[in-house]
Formats: structure tokens, C-alpha cells, sequence
């Protein structure tokens, strides 16, 4: 056993505790002696992976028992590659600390870069504290312009933290929705997907996968339009605003007149009771001009007028 542990790389425990569990057969008797071959070697590498992959010791149970029954882990297996695989075509590159900083400035900005590693946009390498894995450089390059553009970096973080919970919300909820009107049937729980249905729902993975970033392209294509012209139109009203009122003129009103109109209605409301005042006036005369230039020839127009 221990040679067995040396070899696989788990615990003497761990492998008592697989076999108390039924994963692992029992090693040959020979004497006093307990042997294990390869095959004990190789269940315990198969039960790592499948924990690896995020499997629970009773659904590994389970499938290895369907495999000693005769039926493979194949389909399981390529299943599982699928779905782990990449989601892009994007390959992950390296950085330098100075090349780093070079992309944004010039300057050291640590507090940044512990941020970037917190969020994953930077990974270290070990051993090496001068360089930095990049999983996503098109997320790094986005950073660069918007910093770029005078956005600071800690508003990046920022944004990038609120983006990455809407955004997996987003995924949570396809998931939610594929699994219930097109896995549901590989998933019925009785009992461990053939190798027909696994090798049938990694093919309906690799179809649907870009199916989720082709929708969230189109609707925030449309709701950036929306948004963005709402904006300006909201941002031209005001200026609108703005140049209206600066516009505006001042004009001398004698003492008497003003004394007058305070009077009427008060010293608070004199100014806007003489605007008001000048565009009923204003009005009134653009009116008279329209009744003029329509009027029949039977002097109505000059009789409003003069009436007026």
C-alpha cells in the first residue's frame, strides 16, 4: 500500500478510505502479503481526474461501477472535456512587471495590479515575480484603453467587479435554461448517462456553446444603441436648455412701472409677470399678423385688427 501511495501520489489514508468506500477493488492476497498491479494504479489516477473535475465520491462510485459492469467512461469522459474546455479562441499570454506598467503610464501601480490578480486578469508565475499570465490580453487591452481614455484604475476594478456578477448571472441563467429544455433528459439521475447519450450531449454542447455570447452581443449591441442615443438626446436638451437662457436679454422697465407691477403682484413675482406680460403681447400681435394675411378681401382682416 505504501508503495502504492508512492506511486499514485495519495495518502495511505486516502486509499483505505477508497477501498471502505468500495472504490477500489481489494488488493491480491499472497501469503501475508497484500499486492496491488496496475489496475489499483490506474483507478486511483481515473478517481483523482473525476474529482478534478468536480465529481462527488458517490457519483465517481457510481460511474466506475457502470464501467466494471461493462460499460465505459468514454462518453462520460469526452463530456466532461467539452464542457471544460475553452469557451474562446483566445490563448492566454505573458507579461513582464515593465512592460506592465509601461501599458499603463509608466508608473507603478501596485494597488492595481493586486486588484488584477485578485480578479484573475492577472495570474503570477511561480518562481518568477516579474511576470504575470494573462488569460484574457483583449479584458487587459480594454483596461489599457479605458485607462487611457482617463478612467481611473480603481474605477476599472470597479466596473469590471459589478460586470462579472451581472455577467454570471447571465450565464447562470442559460444554464438554467438549456438544462431544463435540453439536457434534462441526459440528467434524470436513475442512472449514469450511456456512452450514446454522453457522446450526444458533448455535441450539443460544442452547438449551443457560442449560442450564449452570440445573444449577449446582439442585446448589448441593441441596448447600448437605445441607451446611448437616450443619453445624447437628453445631454442635447439640456445644452438646448442652457443656450436658451443664456440668451436672454435684459431690458430696462422705468421705476414707475415696476412700482406699478409690484403692486399687483408682489416683489417676488414682477420679473415673471413682466415676461409674461411681454410674450402675451408678443402673442397677440403674431396673431393679428396671421387674421391679417388671410382675411378675404371684405375688410375682415383690417375689422379684427382694429378690433383687436
Amino acid at each position: 500500500m505504501e508503495d502504492l501511495a508512492h506511486r499514485s501520489g495519495a495518502t495511505v489514508r486516502t486509499i483505505r478510505a477508497y477501498q471502505d468506500r468500495g472504490l477500489l477493488p481489494r488488493p491480491e492476497r499472497r501469503g501475508r502479503a497484500n499486492l496491488y498491479g496496475d489496475v489499483h494504479l490506474a483507478r486511483l489516477r481515473r478517481i483523482a481526474e473525476l474529482l478534478d473535475r468536480g465529481y462527488t465520491l458517490a457519483s465517481i462510485k457510481e460511474l466506475l461501477e457502470a464501467w466494471d459492469a461493462g460499460r465505459g467512461l468514454g462518453g462520460v469522459l469526452g463530456l466532461v472535456a467539452e464542457v471544460d474546455g475553452p469557451w474562446t479562441d483566445e490563448e492566454a499570454a505573458r507579461i513582464s512587471r515593465a512592460e506592465l506598467d509601461e501599458l499603463f503610464g509608466g508608473g507603478p501601480h501596485d494597488e492595481a495590479v493586486a486588484d488584477a490578480v485578485e480578479l484573475g486578469v492577472l495570474e503570477p508565475v511561480p518562481g518568477d515575480d516579474d511576470t504575470f499570465v494573462v488569460p484574457s490580453p483583449q479584458e487587459l487591452s480594454v483596461a489599457a484603453e479605458l485607462y487611457e481614455a482617463g478612467v481611473p484604475l480603481s474605477a476599472i476594478s470597479g466596473h469590471l467587479r459589478e460586470l462579472r456578477g451581472q455577467v454570471e448571472h447571465i450565464a447562470a441563467r442559460f444554464l438554467e435554461f438549456t438544462t431544463e429544455h435540453v439536457f434534462a433528459r441526459y440528467l434524470d439521475g436513475r442512472h449514469p448517462p450511456t456512452d450514446a447519450e454522453t457522446t450526444e450531449a458533448a455535441s450539443l454542447v460544442r452547438r449551443l456553446r457560442p449560442l450564449a455570447q452570440q445573444t449577449v452581443d446582439a442585446e448589448l449591441a441593441r441596448a447600448m444603441r437605445l441607451l446611448a442615443t437616450r443619453r445624447l438626446s437628453n445631454h442635447l436638451d439640456v445644452v438646448e436648455s442652457a443656450t436658451t437662457a443664456t440668451a436672454s436679454r435684459s431690458v430696462r422697465v422705468s421705476e414707475a412701472t415696476m412700482r406699478l407691477v409690484e403692486e399687483l403682484v408682489g416683489p417676488e413675482r414682477a420679473a415673471e409677470f413682466i415676461a409674461l406680460a411681454a410674450e402675451r403681447e408678443a402673442r397677440a400681435r403674431r396673431l393679428n399678423t396671421l387674421v391679417a394675411s388671410h382675411a378675404d378681401g371684405n375688410g375682415l382682416g383690417e375689422k379684427l385688427c382694429s378690433e383687436g
